[in-house]
């Protein structure tokens, strides 16, 4: 049986949802069924310290559904330590796979934050997100974590558009 729980947080209302054994899926929405249980507060315990920056690793039984190559490049972006980033193509090398299957990987993600496909940037910018709010949500997360990618698109004066970086006026 799958039970979910509605978490407030920074980016949104997330759905957590688990089974007996694990957590299977993150989602914006409000939209919890069935009942908490102890892995569930667990969730929602540790979703709260990393949005409050007590957390920087989270430690949860997952079991997200996708191909063994999805899996797999789930796991390489759950080794990125908190606070840095990957390009899709430093990714592809790590696995031995292409940026653009790295990217259909990361937008396939059923477990956004926790598996932090946020953390992964494209060559000329923040690439694309498929959580939330997109790229003002990947924005928030990065900005949350201190991510260098973050720091350097609103501290100096860069944009990102249309995927790739724009220079504007710095007063």
């Amino acid at each position: 049986m799958l039970n979910s729980i509605g978490i407030n947080s920074p980016v949104g209302c997330l759905t957590v949802s688990a089974t007996r054994e694990a957590i299977v899926g993150i989602a914006w929405a409000d939209d919890p069924h069935g009942v908490a249980t102890p892995l569930l507060d667990e969730a929602r315990r540790q979703l709260e310290a990393y949005f409050d920056r007590r957390l920087t690793y989270f430690d949860l039984p997952l079991s997200p559904l996708g191909s063994a190559f999805e899996r797999r490049v789930w796991e390489a972006m759950q080794q990125i330590p908190y606070g840095q980033t990957r390009s899709y193509g430093e990714l592809a090398m790590e696995i031995g796979s292409a940026p653009r299957a790295i990217g259909r990987a990361c937008g396939r993600n059923p477990l956004p934050i926790v598996i932090p496909c946020h953390r992964i940037l494209g060559a000329n910018g923040l690439g694309g997100y498929s959580g939330g709010a997109g790229l003002p949500t990947k924005r928030s997360l990065l900005k949350l974590e201190r991510a260098k990618a973050s720091d350097l698109f609103s501290d100096f004066g860069i944009s990102e558009q249309a995927g790739a970086l724009a220079t504007t006026p710095v007063s």
